[in-house]
């Protein structure tokens, strides 16, 4: 393979619910890539939390998701530096051994141990380029609870919500409904704090429905969150870029559902998004700044998708959450958001990680030793 090509490794699936979106994310994503630029080696992540590497290649990407499955000793044909077909073998992978053989990784790994700032960790120990956001603002977009109480602390309109831990449920059920009753009342929303994809996620509308959600919600974390209800359009932005940032055209969700859930999320069932929003201008440039702002808040950089809700009727606008690693999809707002805007699948990748590599490079910048200074 050619010297001139991005080695460009994929970290994907992970020990979450979210495995199989981060599958379905990662084939688009080596699907799109030009195999004249990039060197794609795929990392698998396990359900059982191991990790395989796959065998570079510049050519014959998957096409099918099972391929992505990895197992070591696992047969593929690659290509070699002199243009030939060999066959080479998948096989245990650590991720500091990876790091001599890409110069950036594209993690995809969706959901707790990949969003939520645990693997920007461990790629920010292994000293690698890798594309999104970084440790403190994956964590702080991937916990609801905290993400509102930054939203709060700088102005953004939000929800009313009540934030609680399991072990409150678990241990004084009605105190808790009670509470919920009396600030929110029905409907409402509940959540697990640290979940993506809609995962755990229910709308109750009386005590029966309440006592079941927070049940299903204290299965996936130890701490919950419930949001009020507001009769509102659901609309959200793609938001691009380190410091200087520019956002997509603005989407709409309209579910089939009472909620945009996994289901319509990832398989369609039946979910109408309107690219680009029919709103009003001045609407659509509120969301871009607050957007901007709240990417700012949370040190964001490379991507996210920013969530809205939007009473119409009063035009009240609401931020709901930052998603730091939204999908790729065929069902995934943020590639359509931008494909809207003039920016094609494939250019995004590349903005992406240009991104990723230019971030690295300026933290490099940092002085690590004090005497330096002297």
């Amino acid at each position: 393979m050619g010297n001139d090509k991005i080695r460009l490794g994929i970290i994907y699936g992970g020990k979450s619910s979210e495995h199989e979106v981060s599958l379905r994310t990662a084939l688009s994503i080596m699907k799109a890539v030009n195999a004249d630029r990039y060197e794609v080696t795929p990392i698998y992540v396990q359900l059982d939390g191991s990790w395989v590497k796959g065998e570079a290649v510049a050519g014959q990407l998957p096409e099918k998701i099972d391929a992505l499955r990895l197992m070591p000793g696992d047969k593929s044909i690659v290509s070699s530096d002199n243009g030939q077909e060999v066959i080479a073998a998948s096989k245990p992978a650590s991720l500091f051994g990876i790091g001599q053989q890409v110069d950036v990784i594209f993690p995809v790994v969706h959901g707790p141990n990949g969003e939520d700032g645990t693997i920007q960790g461990m790629l920010e120990l292994a000293n690698l380029p890798y594309v999104g956001t970084g440790v403190m603002a994956s964590a702080v977009g991937m916990d609801k609870w905290m993400m509102k109480t930054v939203f709060a602390q700088t102005g953004l309109p939000q929800v009313k919500y009540v934030g609680l831990l399991r072990s409150q449920w678990e241990k004084n059920q009605d105190e808790v409904m009670d509470k919920i009753e009396r600030e929110l009342g029905y409907p409402c929303f509940v959540k697990p704090v640290n979940m993506g994809s809609s995962v755990g996620i229910s709308k109750a509308k009386n005590r029966t429905e309440l006592a079941h959600a927070l049940a299903l919600a204290a299965k996936f974390d130890r701490r919950l969150i419930v949001e009020e209800f507001v009769e509102a359009r659901e609309l959200e932005i793609g938001v691009l870029g380190n410091e200087e940032l520019i956002t997509s055209v603005v989407g709409e969700i309209k579910a089939a559902k009472e909620f945009y859930d996994y289901e319509a999320k990832y398989k369609g069932a039946g979910t109408e998004l309107s690219i680009p929003a029919m709103i009003p201008e001045h609407v659509a440039e509120q969301i871009s700044e607050v957007a901007k702002t709240a990417f700012q808040a949370l040190d964001g950089s490379g991507l996210s998708r920013v969530d809205f809700f939007w009473d119409e009727k009063n035009d009240k606008l609401y931020i709901n959450e930052v998603n730091t690693m939204p999908g790729f999809t065929p069902f995934s707002m943020y590639p359509m958001l931008f494909q809207a805007a003039g920016v094609s699948y494939s250019e995004l990748i590349d903005r992406l990680v240009q991104l990723g590599i230019e971030r690295h490079t300026d933290k490099q910048r940092n002085i690590v030793d004090a005497e330096e200074l002297e």
